[in-house]
């Protein structure tokens, strides 16, 4: 190694941008056994899966259909 590096000229990384972030997620076995199966046939680790999947929901502006019955409903 040397004992100086110029760094004068260095740039910073263009790539540092689409860095990942680490975060903790709870999700059910189900899943996580869906992903692990797909993992398993496309050669793709299972959270870079679930990455890719999300990050296409966002894309796409993907909404989830959520709707409860209300309890009246349910007693008639």
């Amino acid at each position: 190694m040397r004992k100086h590096y110029d760094f004068s000229t260095a740039r910073k990384n263009p790539y540092a941008a689409q860095l990942k972030k680490s975060v903790t997620i709870r999700l059910d076995e189900g899943s996580i056994s869906y992903f692990k199966a797909m993992a398993e046939e496309t050669g793709i680790p299972y959270q870079s899966l679930i990455n890719l999947y999300l990050k296409d929901c966002a894309a796409t502006q993907k909404k989830l259909n959520l709707s409860w019955k209300s309890t009246a409903a349910k007693a008639a």
